[in-house]
């Protein structure tokens, strides 16, 4: 299609029920499995090379040392920047989809893009998002990794020590400036195209189903079907991505240094080989497919619930103002 027909205003189609709705949904999954997401980055980020971090066989293993050294707090560190995160990121990045998704189909949304828009429009969202969200993902990876001292045996510097996220916030600003908390940029800006494939083999999907069933391709699905969709897009989007997560981990880790992503990469293969860039996936499969499934089912009935109820008070303010 041609993007000349275009609203002059791309912000005509902001809709602040996909901003709720997002929010609604990335908080509900993160709240349920923060502790899957806690062992997938101290998996991503073992190496084997620094003696401050523990060591972990296996997920069972793993879980059983966390809770016996720090307890059921252990398992939750790191979750209220998760949970803000989240919230945060899975609301913009809808709002920032949708309204992008509008201003493409000139707000007719039985308009089919085609598997490359979806693609642009996720693209752009995701780095709009990251651009806004990556201090908090650095502060959460760094709660998720400060150890106790029964898992470590070894005590953290002062700067490398949090009592929580404005604290983390403070120090890493304070010690690192505003590059710190920009860490992990440049791999999170190629993690863009997960949520690009993501985004585009869901919408690929539901479209293809919908013309299948002889409906416009905007119909709603049933709660199966949403999780169906969500959990095979989200597999999909999560193998053949998963590196880069591996390497942003790394590379916000306080108890590493690498100079730049290519020293990480270089270091990542020396130390585990190709492996090294998949570790971490069997946590990561248990928690984001679920957690993605759950967020969508979320926030597709959050924002239809929300549109409608626009719908039935537009006619009342008009009947208001006449």
């Amino acid at each position: 299609m041609s993007l000349s027909k275009n609203p002059k205003n791309p912000l005509s189609g902001v809709r602040y029920e996909h901003l709720v709705a997002g929010v609604s949904g990335g908080v509900a999954s993160t709240l349920i499995l923060h502790p899957l997401d806690l062992l997938k980055i101290r998996f991503a980020v073992s190496d084997g090379a620094t003696s401050a971090k523990p060591h972990y066989t296996g997920l069972m293993q793993a879980m059983v040392q966390i809770f016996r050294h720090e307890g059921i707090k252990g398992l939750y560190r790191g979750v209220t920047p998760n949970v803000w995160g989240a919230g945060s990121a899975w609301g913009l990045y809808f709002l920032f989809y949708n309204t992008i998704k509008s201003w493409f189909q000139s707000g007719n949304s039985k308009v089919d893009l085609g598997p490359g828009l979806h693609m642009v429009a996720a693209a752009e969202a995701g780095v709009l998002t990251l651009v806004m969200t990556n201090p908090i993902w650095v502060v959460k990876t760094r709660l998720c990794l400060q150890y106790s001292d029964g898992g470590t045996g070894k005590v953290l510097q002062e700067s490398h020590r949090y009592n929580g996220m404005v604290d983390a916030f403070v120090k890493t600003y304070k010690y690192e400036g505003v590059r710190g908390l920009y860490k992990g940029f440049v791999p999170g800006i190629f993690g863009v195209s997960h949520g690009a494939l993501q985004f585009m083999a869901y919408e690929e999907m539901k479209t293809k189903y919908n013309k299948y069933r002889n409906l416009p391709i905007d119909a709603k699905l049933t709660t199966a079907e949403y999780l169906a969709f969500a959990s095979l897009s989200k597999l999909f989007a999560a193998v053949t991505t998963y590196p880069y997560q591996v390497l942003r981990a790394r590379m916000q880790d306080q108890h590493a240094h690498y100079d730049n992503l290519r020293h990480c990469i270089r270091e990542t293969w020396r130390l585990n080989g190709l492996l090294g860039y998949y570790r971490g996936l069997s946590p990561n499969l248990m928690r984001v497919v679920p957690a993605t499934a759950l967020t969508f089912v979320v926030y597709e009935k959050t924002s239809h619930f929300l549109l409608q109820f626009r719908k039935a008070e537009e006619p009342n303010q008009e009947e208001h103002a006449s």
